[in-house]
């Protein structure tokens, strides 16, 4: 059988396209050149299913005529791939038989039909030979399931994947499974897997299907910001010949990582708040967002406190560009959270640092758990005596 061909990244970005546009994030201006891109990809593919699921989606109205033209191309074409299949089960060898049922899953893939698709990746899978193949099946049934958000059957499929990759399997094939893993655990907020998976992909990216590399290298930036020590940050992202090549394409991504590393707090804030709502209209990240936007600035403050026995409140305020009050109050929801080490002197103006004395902390639970054994010991005697 003929290797799976690779498939080109308008079907992920379809995905994408449409959630943006349910966002409110989203400016109108933007939403209508998407909504025209998007619809450029519906025409270009006859995607006649997956256009009446966005029209409901997004509370567009029907293109009736559109839309019949569309499903009767369809139909025409799903009639002459089912014909080849009866005819090469009839008549051809089992290399023929894989191929047709490839190309009527891929067609299924291709028009944005939900029910059949999996099912039909399923079958030819069933039917083919050979570990390279296997895996392409199982790499464009990764796209169908992130596609339709299908959280279980992604984690199903990437299991199986592994597992035919300890047969064997190349390189080429290892790493866009890699990439496609990193995604699915981005998506589940695992940052730091989704980091080391994303990181060790970076000079041999070629998952162009699942996205693009911009985005790639976006999400490798935005994940290793929360996952890596701040050496590492240095040598893996902001030293990386990789992605300084693309990192100043996608806007205030090396304001965030650089603001970060180079504690200019200023810069690091106003790059996460227009950033925000990119990462509020990706279809990975969307759920995650108040979460990054927390940890981030947790990040920061925690940094900041680290070079301070005490600072004052205004000091600090103005390092990072904001009110005291402003600061006041998100620094006591961080103290009561138990997310930051300080306290703050409201009368004086003050955040004192209180690191944690890891030593003293050990002694008291030591304490605390000799004091339960001593009341466990004590009934237990009182049961013998009895």
């Amino acid at each position: 059988m003929a290797e799976t061909k690779v498939l080109s990244g308008d079907y992920m970005e379809t995905a994408q396209l449409r959630f943006a546009l349910s966002c409110a994030q989203v400016a109108d201006a933007d939403k209508a050149l998407m909504k025209e891109k998007l619809l450029a990809h519906i025409k270009k593919h006859e995607m006649a299913p997956f256009y009446k699921s966005t029209c409901e989606m997004l509370g567009w109205p029907v293109d009736q005529e559109w839309l019949a033209v569309m499903e009767a191309a369809n139909k025409v074409e799903l009639d002459a791939l089912g014909d080849k299949i009866a005819n090469d089960e009839q008549n051809e060898g089992e290399s023929e038989l894989c191929a047709a049922l490839l190309a009527r899953a891929e067609f299924y893939m291709r028009i944005g039909e939900r029910e059949n698709t999996i099912a039909a990746f399923e079958e030819a899978y069933a039917k083919t030979v050979g570990l390279g193949p296997k895996l392409d099946l199982l790499l464009s049934k990764l796209r169908v399931c992130l596609f339709v958000e299908d959280v279980k059957a992604v984690a199903a499929t990437i299991e199986r994947a592994k597992g035919l990759l300890e047969e064997g399997g190349d390189w080429e094939r290892r790493n866009r499974l890699k990439v496609y893993e990193a995604v699915f655990m981005m998506s589940i907020r695992d940052f730091k897997r989704a980091s080391a998976g994303l990181l060790d992909s970076i000079a041999t990216f070629t998952a162009t299907e699942l996205l693009s590399y911009n985005s790639f290298v976006m999400y490798t930036v935005l994940t290793s910001l929360l996952a890596l020590p701040r050496a590492e940050l240095k040598s893996k992202v902001i030293d990386a010949p990789e992605i300084l090549q693309v990192i100043g394409e996608v806007p205030n991504l090396s304001e965030l990582v650089n603001g970060m590393y180079y504690c200019d707090y200023k810069k690091l804030l106003r790059a996460l708040v227009n950033i925000a709502d990119e990462i509020q209209a990706d279809r990975y990240l969307h759920q995650h967002a108040r979460y990054y936007w927390r940890e981030v600035r947790v990040l920061a403050y925690t940094q900041f406190l680290e070079s301070y026995r005490s600072v004052s409140l205004s000091s600090m305020a103005d390092s990072f560009g904001v009110s005291s009050d402003f600061l006041d109050k998100e620094l006591a929801g961080f103290i009561a959270a138990d997310r930051l080490c300080c306290k703050i002197d409201k009368v004086n103006g003050v955040v004192s640092s209180t690191r944690p004395d890891t030593k003293n902390a050990q002694y008291q639970a030591t304490i605390k758990q000799g004091d339960l054994l001593l009341n466990r010991l004590q009934k237990l005697s009182r049961v013998i005596n009895i």
